[in-house]
């Protein structure tokens, strides 16, 4: 979802610097460790060299939010997951040339081909049969959509999806409310015109959302985590994150750690959510969070 304004800026700054904190006190791996050259085996960051170990035979794509990029959304997590073996890629998808500086701004289609077509070059240079797919806010809803549209069911194992839009979002009533002064011709007009068609998607009965839900949403053969924090103010009401299917395990953060106040754009940074996708990615290893953090609440 959109994060534009200086309060917005100054709570994603106070989250990663705390998460820099950790860093240095030893709490998670660090990103220098994480991203070895030409590493077989040993985990790494874009490293079209890095061959899955056994321990993690599949690599894992990350896909960032809306108004954001590979290396400021999931950047910390991936690093968190390089440093413990996997082989991981990322890579910044749905960017205008009027825009250079931040993606997922095309229409979720548009941008679900792009990524298609990414998890297919990682799976070609790495040799694995199938990667697992973790995604934020519209990443989320494009790790649903990718497995459920692009006809690549075979290629992906998990797919892990940290606060989905999974059936549109009325941003804390915002979009309810511009519905009914508006209308909803009005607000896709808007959102055309400023260059983001992609929130169009993320409301309501939007064409991605209509697309995704039209029928089951989780695919055969592939292990669906939704996670998402009861106090997201961004993706409301924070049910309809859920994907409520057999085969789907939808949690919330609060399940674990019922103190952690963490919001929509903290949940990229939250150790506790880290631990979830780490349970969601190797289940055969999984572990109850024994010590919470405290998340962002913006």
């Amino acid at each position: 979802m959109a994060r534009t304004s200086r309060s917005t800026r100054t709570r994603r700054w106070l989250s990663a610097t705390g998460l820099a904190l950790a860093l240095a006190v030893g709490l998670v791996p660090s990103a220098q460790a994480a991203s070895p050259s030409a590493s077989r085996g040993a985990g790494g960051i874009n490293d079209f060299g890095c061959r899955p170990s056994a321990a993690h035979p599949e690599p894992v794509v990350l896909l960032h939010g809306t108004f954001a990029t590979w290396y400021e959304d999931l950047n910390f997590l991936q690093a968190d997951l390089a440093a413990r073996g996997y082989c991981t890629f990322a890579d910044t998808y749905g960017e205008y040339p009027e825009f250079p500086l931040v993606g997922g701004l095309r229409p979720v289609a548009e941008s679900n081909v792009e990524i298609k077509e990414y998890v297919e070059r990682v799976r070609a240079a790495t040799g694995a049969a199938r990667v697992s797919v973790v995604g934020h806010s519209e990443g989320g809803l494009q790790a649903l959509y990718l497995a459920k549209m692009q006809g690549i069911q075979k290629s992906i194992g998990r797919v892990v999806a940290i606060a989905p839009p999974t059936h549109g979002t009325d941003a804390a009533g915002l979009v309810t409310l511009g519905d009914k002064l508006l209308g909803r011709g009005a607000l896709d007009a808007i959102a055309a015109k400023l260059g983001f068609p992609v929130l169009s998607d993320e409301f309501p009965g939007g064409p991605a959302i209509v697309a995704l839900n039209n029928g089951p949403v989780a695919q055969p053969g592939i292990a669906y985590t939704v996670i998402t924090s009861r106090y997201d103010e961004l993706v409301t009401p924070t049910e309809t994150a859920f994907v409520r299917e057999p085969g789907v395990h939808n949690v919330y953060v609060q399940d674990s750690c019922p103190l952690d106040p963490v919001g929509h754009i903290g949940e990229a940074y939250d150790l506790n959510v880290w631990h979830l996708v780490r349970n969601a990615l190797d289940p055969a290893t999984a572990r109850p969070i024994r010590v919470c953090a405290v998340g962002s609440p913006g």
